[in-house]
């Protein structure tokens, strides 16, 4: 299917690693143009070149995503650079673990900031540009906040957050045609789900055990299943669909555990 995405100027935060790599790939195979915004220009670099091995095109942006007005700056860089932007890619951020009982207020809101706070700015700043396009956001959330996870509360809350203010923007943002819609994580395979897994005693095991209470082939999405969804989410494919939650997780959160092992 032609995604119709063909030099599309879309932003996606926290795009050179795991998930935000995933679909920074997917969209420059679809013919867009992928501004990677994050905090290390060498990891920016490193997926532009990659993207240019495929015979695709992506630009890159330096920005601390924590810092209010680096949120900005990003937004006016693409601008500048562009002069327009047809969609948005809220990704970034990291389940930090800041619970109940070993967190503090300092903590917490530098979780909130780390994870949800900057994709209101980034919407915010970038509004303007997507009226002008009737362009589309995405949110990248976490099963953490329907599921719980336990010792992540400022994640937790930040992904309760992000559904939230999808269903928001989806209301508020109808008058402009612009879309908006979330992409649920459960169990998927990134460095950073590698990195976690392999501090664990005994990574394998625990590997197993966790793919086998996914139901659909007892196997965690990959950051690409998560990408093709946000390319098609993002493009007018899907051009009457707003304001939803979908789960990308193979039934995880949702299926009878019962099935997984049928």
């Amino acid at each position: 299917m032609n995604l119709d995405l063909k030099d599309k100027v879309i932003i996606v935060t926290g795009g050179a690693k795991g998930i935000g790599a995933g679909i920074v790939k997917v969209l420059a195979a679809e013919g867009a143009i992928p501004v990677i915004v994050g905090r290390s220009e060498a990891d920016n670099k490193a997926m532009i070149r990659e993207v240019e091995t495929m015979g695709g095109q992506a630009h890159q942006i330096v920005a601390e995503l924590t810092e209010p007005a680096a949120c900005e700056k990003a937004v006016k860089e693409v601008l500048q650079h562009f002069g327009r932007i047809e969609g948005l890619v809220n990704n970034a951020g990291v389940n930090d673990g800041v619970g109940l009982e070993n967190g503090n207020y300092e903590r917490f809101m530098a979780s909130l900031h780390k994870n949800v706070v900057h994709y209101y700015l980034m919407a915010h700043f970038a509004l303007p540009a997507l009226k002008q396009s009737k362009g589309a956001i995405l949110n990248i959330t976490s099963k953490t906040a329907a599921t719980g996870q336990g010792n992540t509360s400022g994640y937790a809350a930040a992904n309760g957050g992000r559904n939230a203010l999808t269903r928001e923007w989806a209301v508020e943002l109808l008058k402009y045609g612009i879309r908006v819609n979330a992409i649920v994580v459960a169990e998927c395979w990134t460095p950073l789900y590698e990195n976690w897994i392999n501090s664990l005693p005994d990574p394998i095991a625990k590997r197993r055990d966790i793919e086998s209470k996914i139901p659909l082939g007892n196997r965690m999405t990959t950051a690409e299943e998560i990408a093709n969804t946000t390319a098609f989410l993002l493009s007018e494919r899907s051009s009457h669909t707003t304001g939803q939650l979908i789960y990308v997780d193979g039934g995880y959160v949702h299926l009878d555990r019962a099935l997984a092992n049928a």
